[in-house]
């Protein structure tokens, strides 16, 4: 089955994965407003914001294939953001020194024809370095923890920060590929 693929997602690492698997896709932003709802476990908030945006996205291509995802960063059970200031990044990136956290992925891929759609999580675990006040103090200079989740990203200057990765690489940039692809093909989709 030769359909549109829209990759419902205005996220540059998530197009930049889909370019390097070579699969010929649209670029839409879903427009959906993500509302967060607190009582939800991570794994469930992540599946519930892909679908969110996979459903948003279906209403302007109806007869496409959608691939939604949400990512986060999770500590000690708690959410990490994009942080917003010098002290905020500095606050979790010695949080995160010597320490491991996950990285969760919600997917939701939607035939909007057919109405199928399958949803999964993957994580992978994260392992930083022991970082010193001058390590943490030149990355925060640099200016890359403020436009990233955690405060870094994997695959840029923050892959200097990191021990050690446990699963799935591209889930970390916020789209695994692996499962991705697998469900493609599971809906029949020609890549």
């Amino acid at each position: 089955m030769n359909r549109k693929i829209i990759l419902a997602s205005t996220s540059p690492r998530r197009q930049q994965i889909f370019k390097l698997l070579d699969i010929k896709f649209k670029v839409a932003d879903s427009g959906y407003e993500e509302v967060v709802n607190p009582k939800l476990k991570h794994e469930e908030l992540v599946k519930f914001l892909a679908l969110g945006k996979a459903h948003a996205a279906a209403k302007k291509y109806p007869n496409a294939i959608i691939v939604a995802a949400d990512t986060m960063v999770s500590f000690r059970g708690k959410a990490i953001g994009k942080p917003k200031n010098k002290e905020e990044a500095e606050k979790i990136l010695k949080a995160f020194s010597g320490q491991s956290h996950e990285v969760i992925s919600g997917v939701a891929v939607l035939d909007a024809k057919s109405k199928q759609v399958i949803i999964f999580v993957d994580k992978i675990k994260i392992y930083f370095k022991k970082l010193s006040p001058k390590d943490i103090a030149a990355y925060i200079k640099s200016g890359n923890p403020f436009d990233k989740a955690g405060g870094y990203n994997l695959q840029g200057p923050g892959f200097s920060l990191i021990s050690k990765i446990e699963g799935d690489f591209s889930c970390g940039l916020g789209l695994p590929m692996t499962k991705v692809f697998n469900t493609l093909e599971k809906l029949g989709v020609k890549i």
